[in-house]
């Protein structure tokens, strides 16, 4: 049975929903607070914002690497995501600036169903751009390419419609493989 453990980063609300045997709760808390603290370290008034905009960061299998809940107020950050050892801290931290602009555009009072995704979504890749620049120039690169390529996309490649069951049957196919 999973448990819901909620925990405080960085002064930031955490709950951690760990469905993965596999995954040590500790483990994905140290990189989460690995990746804040890259973000207090090099874009601080992000830091500050995130602790404004969300209610909680939410550490759950999900079927990206992460998300914005407006309604609970949360930025969910994937569970296997944050448990990901060949990658830097970096990626992870870009995510949650990136969900925290989408926050960040609610809290500001943007009307959810009317705005142009397109552009927001390019919003929250020129933050990620800003943040991997700000960073030593070997840890960034992930960051900033990854930002480079999505900003060149078409708008329906950029805020592309998801299919969630076909997203969720290919997360459980990883988690049935992983023998979760």
């Amino acid at each position: 049975m999973t448990r819901l453990e909620s925990f405080v980063v960085r002064g930031l609300p955490v709950s951690v929903e760990n469905s993965r045997p596999d995954i040590a709760t500790a483990d994905v808390l140290a990189r989460l607070d690995e990746s804040l603290a890259l973000i207090e370290q090099y874009q601080p008034w992000r830091l500050r914002h995130l602790r404004r905009d969300l209610n909680e960061i939410r550490v759950v299998r999900f079927p990206c690497r992460g998300a914005w809940l407006p309604v609970e107020g949360a930025c969910v950050t994937e569970l296997t995501f944050l448990n990901r050892r060949d990658i830097s801290a970096a990626p992870v931290a870009s995510s949650i600036i990136h969900e925290g602009m989408h926050a960040r555009v609610d809290r500001m009072g943007v009307n959810r169903y009317a705005r142009d995704r397109a552009r927001e979504e390019r919003l929250c890749r020129r933050a990620e751009l800003e943040f991997g620049q700000s960073l030593p120039a070997e840890l960034g690169r992930p960051v900033v390419e990854r930002a480079l390529e999505s900003l060149t996309l078409a708008d329906l490649e950029v805020a592309p419609a998801i299919d969630w069951n076909e997203a969720l049957r290919r997360q459980n196919e990883i988690d049935r493989q992983a023998g979760a």
